[in-house]
């Protein structure tokens, strides 16, 4: 359950950092945990610049703290992975057809059917060019419903084919996804025996852990960028004072 309850206490830190920067969220997926905490959440944060931004977060975070679940109260340590894509619409665009980029031929249907499917060119083949992707019909006896059920395969394997495509981009650019366990963290939060948040990447840390967990995580977002645009030649400073903390709405 510690783990759990590790992923709701995240799960507010997100929302508190967003919310607090104008950003707008939508949940559209909690899975509720055994006993407590969540299992899962799927946040949609929507802003400018939301997602180069929340990239930094991309990762596996580790809690280290006394066990409210544990009644000998021992030391416990827990891990969670956040996972941070671009939103990429779907829906209609993903299937639009240019008839300009298609060839439409007619043919004689074979098969079953008897004498008049083998009299008539009712059979329908169509190519989309760009993708090298064909659709035929022959099923249907007249040439018009071929080619409305032909268009109707051609579109769903377009479809298809834009799906794998977007997953592959996806993939692209989740990167790395290492495994949730000690050594893969990115960032560690200790509650016990000190008190310290520290982001492993760039030396990073703070003792004001509650503030962190209400969502300040601007100071840590700031020096995994400017680690990324210097190349990852240096490191960002190891100590993070108290006034480089940000408040209110940021765009960048």
């Amino acid at each position: 359950m510690d783990a759990q309850d590790w992923a709701e206490m995240l799960l507010r830190a997100y929302l508190r950092w967003a919310n607090g920067r104008g950003f707008a969220v939508e949940v559209d997926e909690v899975q509720e945990g055994e006993g407590a905490g969540i299992k899962t959440a799927v946040l949609t944060v929507r802003g400018r610049y939301a997602y180069g931004l929340l990239k930094a977060e991309h990762g596996v975070h580790r809690l280290v703290r006394l066990s409210p679940f544990d009644s000998a109260h021992r030391r416990h340590t827990s891990f969670a992975s956040v996972d941070v894509i671009p939103a990429i619409p779907e829906g209609d665009s993903e299937v639009q057809i240019d008839p300009k980029e298609l060839r439409i031929e007619t043919f004689r249907a074979s098969g079953p059917g008897g004498q008049y499917v083998n009299m008539t060119d009712s059979a329908v083949r169509i190519t989309h060019l760009p993708s090298g992707i064909v659709a035929t019909c022959q099923s249907e006896r007249s040439q018009h419903q071929n080619r409305r059920r032909a268009m109707e395969i051609l579109r769903a394997r377009l479809a298809a084919r834009a799906r794998e495509e977007r997953r592959r981009e996806i993939e692209a650019l989740r990167g790395e996804h290492k495994e949730v366990a000690f050594g893969n963290q990115i960032r560690s939060y200790v509650l016990q025996p000190y008190r310290m948040v520290k982001d492993h990447r760039t030396g990073v840390e703070t003792s004001d852990v509650e503030r962190v967990l209400d969502g300040e995580f601007d100071a840590f977002i700031r020096a995994w960028l400017e680690a990324r645009a210097a190349g990852g030649s240096r490191s960002a400073s190891a100590t993070m004072r108290e006034t480089s903390v940000t408040h209110g709405n940021r765009e960048t």
